[in-house]
């Protein structure tokens, strides 16, 4: 297995315990539930960051949790969390090149687990919905107690839909004033036409005040949950039907 450190992020008080929210609710949604994808609508609304964290969250709870960087197309990850080099990323594993352990990191965080994105194929969409990424998913929910896949933005390419049929769940997750109501409700429609089950959504870079740390780096990262789940209790966060956010 390889090794990698990551350069933490020292979150706030309050940047913690949103996170423990959403893992909590999570959790709430079903006793059986072992992996979760997150996706958005469009690039740059925070879905990485938000995914990486909420896989900190649950190591953090005592979860031996792996995190998989799902975008084969553009990976956000690589630079911004590892320090050192990695030999084996996930398209070495889909291609046939290596085994599911190759590709596995081991990381300086107690319960956490990395597999990185790798290079950058001709043809994502078909590595993933070849035979061998069901196989891995399979294999590692043998293996780790939960799975969090930050799969790529649904407004962009299909391969959101194609991850999403080998998880339990997923989260989209929008950016507040960087896409629509219509466009985020028409993400959550055709992940639901595909067969995806929502467990909710968040509202990242929500203005919720306070200055420092918190503000300046996360944009205010955690709004309010909604959806089937945890509508009735954070509230309605998209507005009225209107298209008003």
């Amino acid at each position: 297995m390889q090794e990698v450190n990551l350069k933490q992020e020292n979150l706030d008080f309050r940047s913690k315990e949103a996170f423990k929210t959403l893992r909590t609710n999570i959790e709430f949604s079903g006793n059986k539930i072992k992996s979760v994808f997150f996706t958005s609508t469009i690039p740059n609304e925070g879905k990485s960051t938000v995914a990486f964290e909420t896989a900190s969250s649950f190591a953090e709870s005592g979860k031996r949790t792996l995190f998989i960087d799902g975008d084969l197309r553009k990976s956000v990850l690589k630079n911004r969390y590892k320090t050192g080099r990695i030999q084996f990323g996930f398209t070495h594993y889909l291609i046939g090149k290596n085994e599911w352990e190759d590709v596995i990191c081991n990381t300086n965080v107690s319960n956490l687990f990395l597999v990185f994105a790798g290079p950058i194929p001709p043809n994502p969409t078909e590595l993933l919905v070849g035979d061998r990424f069901a196989e891995f998913i399979e294999k590692v929910k043998e293996e780790f107690d939960i799975i969090i896949i930050d799969a790529p933005p649904v407004g962009s390419v299909i391969d959101a839909a194609i991850i999403s049929r080998q998880c339990d769940g997923g989260i989209l997750v929008i950016g507040s004033g960087e896409t629509s109501y219509r466009y985020a409700r028409k993400t959550k429609e055709q992940l639901e036409k595909a067969g995806c089950k929502i467990f909710g959504c968040v509202l990242n870079k929500a203005s919720v005040g306070g200055k420092g740390y918190y503000s300046k780096y996360y944009g205010r990262y955690y709004g309010r949950y909604y959806g089937k789940y945890y509508g009735k209790y954070y509230g309605n966060y998209y507005g009225n039907d209107d298209g008003n956010q």
